[in-house]
């Protein structure tokens, strides 16, 4: 029985959806686990914009568990699928892969290298790594499993029965040729691919039409194992099916009851899983919205199978700063793996917690990072401190924790943009990363790293590998005696009272209050005058008086916040660059 009944939390998108996926669950299969489901495609590295095909659901079989009913979150890989093209950008993959266009993708091999004994499986283990690092808990269910043991040898067999009134829905969006052209097989949409291979989409069509009629099942041919069949005939009472293959030439007579060496085509594959698995709640791309696409047509064939339409809401695109809409077909794209290792589980599902899933939005690896870290930052005080908005409090809870518990924390969780700073500095050495992070408050200084990780090793690796090494941090070995010698009165000054004040000031916040305040103090003012208090002059002199000390230590008119970047240099050598 369920510990709590609906929530009266109506402030996040993921509440809502959990009371109306516990009703539709208690009228269809009342006493039964609640059932949600994802479907993924491992035909090439599941990006971040997959991982919202399966961050939706659990969200929302998360939310179910925290009320205590029992969920189910089905993962169904989609591994036997046909190998469609061969994915740009994979290291040991070139054109020879090609050979292998039309197999099922467990048939097709790993990239060069890999420990995993076929394609889907060495692309789904990084995926499987990555969700248990964010907590997602499912059952995974490999379509080649199913198909391959007979598990829906029934529903083929239904399917067959009942093609007459498949090919019917689906004829109903399939484009009918102009008058004096030959009929052509209906192309697929590669924008259509796109977006439903974050649900579970193939590269088939919705099956094909020659002599003997129209079939929506593909046998995988039984000398080259590809998909390039066509069936010639077939006998409902004997289930004796006849194809030939365009590929090979290859041509058998087998018995559908026994026969394990094919799938039903996308269009009829995935309503006839919904009714199989009695899935309540499904999300489905964007582009499902558009007239014939699988989630629409599917909600017509799943009655075929006995079964309801899920409760299916649109998700948007998810982008990445300075890329455009992602797609798996293409080589290159971020995947969860790659997100992880530069931010920590939390932020990332953050990031898909606090917006609707109609909503896009933009998972940072360039300079917004820091801007989304000190955010969320922002919000963990205000949650701790009783300041946050309700919805607010929902999107942190579930990102910080599931019905399981919480996700490991880094204990002292210093800004990131303070910490992507000295790792950028310090180029690796750890001993003076420590140094510098436990000056940062002199009062409570760092006894070890590892206090600080794992965000620290996450900022480390941003700064290893998506900044520019123009964009790198090098302090001067020698001070720029030119440059020196050539400053005026003013600029000496300046430089002066930041050494003069130096030893008084050394820690993160003595020093952000030194800087800021050595122009003001020159411009006769105190160096704890608000803004409101001084000039507009004072912040052109703030940015001069920062570009120099730059260039007296970096060579550059811009750097790391200066407060870190003094602390990172240590203040004798600071001293010695500016000229003491």
């Amino acid at each position: 029985m369920p510990i709590v009944a609906q929530s009266t939390e109506t402030t996040d998108w993921v509440s809502r959806f959990a009371d109306e996926v516990i009703e539709e669950s208690e009228r269809r299969a009342p006493g039964k686990p609640v059932v949600v489901a994802s479907g993924l495609s491992p035909s090439g590295p599941i990006h971040l914009g997959n991982l919202r095909e399966v961050m939706t659901p659990h969200l929302v079989a998360d939310e179910i568990r925290r009320r205590g009913y029992e969920v189910r979150h089905l993962i169904s890989w989609d591994d036997y699928d046909r190998y469609r093209k061969v994915p740009a950008g994979i290291a040991g993959v070139d054109e020879s892969w090609s050979e292998h266009i039309g197999k099922p993708l467990t048939s097709v091999p790993a990239p060069a290298g890999s420990p995993y004994p076929n394609w889907a499986e060495h692309f789904k283990a990084a995926m499987i790594e990555s969700l248990g690092e964010l907590g997602v808990e499912f059952d995974g269910i490999s379509q080649t499993a199913q198909y391959t043991s007979g598990v829906y040898r029934e529903q083929i067999l239904h399917a067959m029965r009942h093609r007459g009134e498949i090919d019917a829905v689906l004829a109903q969006y399939r484009t009918k040729p102009k008058a004096g052209k030959k009929p052509q097989q209906r192309p697929v949409d590669e924008a259509e691919i796109e977006a439903e291979e974050g649900s579970g989409a193939a590269s088939e069509d919705d099956g094909s039409s020659g002599s003997a009629g129209y079939f929506p099942y593909k046998p995988y041919c039984g000398n080259c194992e590809k998909d390039l069949t066509t069936v010639t005939s077939y006998d409902d009472d004997t289930t004796e099916l006849t194809y030939a293959c365009t590929a090979c030439g290859f041509s058998e007579t087998v018995r559908l009851n026994e026969f394990n060496r094919g799938k039903l085509v996308w269009k009829v594959d995935w309503p006839m899983r919904w009714a199989y698995e009695g899935v309540i709640f499904e999300p489905s791309g964007v582009d499902h919205s558009s007239p014939g696409s699988s989630f629409q047509v599917g909600g017509q064939i799943v009655g075929i199978f006995g079964g309801k339409q899920p409760i299916g809401p649109m998700y948007a695109f998810v982008g990445i700063s300075g890329m455009a809409k992602m797609s798996s077909s293409r080589g290159g794209v971020p995947t969860p793996a790659d997100a992880l290792k530069i931010m920590e589980p939390q932020l990332l599902r953050w990031l898909y917690a606090r917006r609707r899933p109609n909503q896009s939005f933009k998972i940072a690896f360039d300079q917004e990072i820091q801007r989304l870290y000190d955010e969320w930052d922002k919000l963990d005080a205000k949650v701790a401190d009783g300041s946050a908005l309700p919805g607010d409090v929902a999107a942190h809870s579930r990102a910080v924790r599931t019905a399981a518990g919480e996700l490991p924390a880094t204990p002292r969780p210093m800004p990131y943009r303070t910490l992507a700073s000295v790792a950028d500095i310090t180029a690796g050495h750890e001993d003076q990363a420590l140094r510098i992070l436990s000056e940062l408050d002199p009062d409570k200084p760092l006894a070890s790293l590892d206090e600080v990780r794992p965000r620290y090793d996450r900022a480390e690796a941003w700064i290893n590998t998506h900044v520019a090494a123009d964009q790198r941090t090098i302090v001067r070995e020698e001070p720029d005696a030119e440059l020196l010698k050539s400053l005026d009165e003013a600029s000496r000054q300046s430089v002066r009272l930041l050494l003069d004040g130096l030893a008084d000031h050394w820690s993160l916040d003595g020093l952000t209050h030194l800087v800021y305040g050595v122009p003001k103090v020159q411009a006769g003012f105190s160096a704890d005058a608000t803004p409101k208090e001084l000039p507009p002059e004072i912040k052109t002199s703030q940015r001069a008086f920062f570009a120099l000390l730059y260039h007296l230590l970096v060579g550059r008119d811009t750097g790391p916040r200066l407060p870190t970047l003094l602390l990172a240099v240590g203040q004798d050598r600071v001293r010695r660059l500016l000229g003491e």
